[in-house]
């Protein structure tokens, strides 16, 4: 089977727009004893939710040499476009 097959930008897009997300779930489960929402509307309180979303975005490096160091240098584009969607998010929620 050819890994050129899962070289394409939805290969690299979807992961890493979905790794983030279990990332704080994980940071969530680990760290707190309250609801999802009031989670993260502490942290929106706190004006500390676009840096929390920022850390949640690092396994997307581990993510994209991954693509890099197994030639997928088109999936490796989708975590970029990614990765750029969600410094984007991270933005909206910073002045929000």
């Amino acid at each position: 089977m050819s890994t050129k097959k899962f070289d394409t930008l939805l290969t690299g897009l979807i992961p890493a727009l979905l790794l983030p997300v279990l990332t704080l779930l994980v940071f969530w489960l680990v760290k707190s004893d309250q609801g999802l929402l009031d989670f993260l509307a502490r942290f929106q309180q706190m004006k500390m939710l676009s840096k929390v979303v920022s850390l949640a975005a690092i396994p997307n490096l581990l993510l994209f040499f991954v693509f890099i160091w197994s030639r997928r240098n088109f999936s490796a584009r989708g975590v970029i476009f990614a990765t750029f969607l969600l410094a984007f998010i991270m933005v909206i929620l910073k002045f929000v």
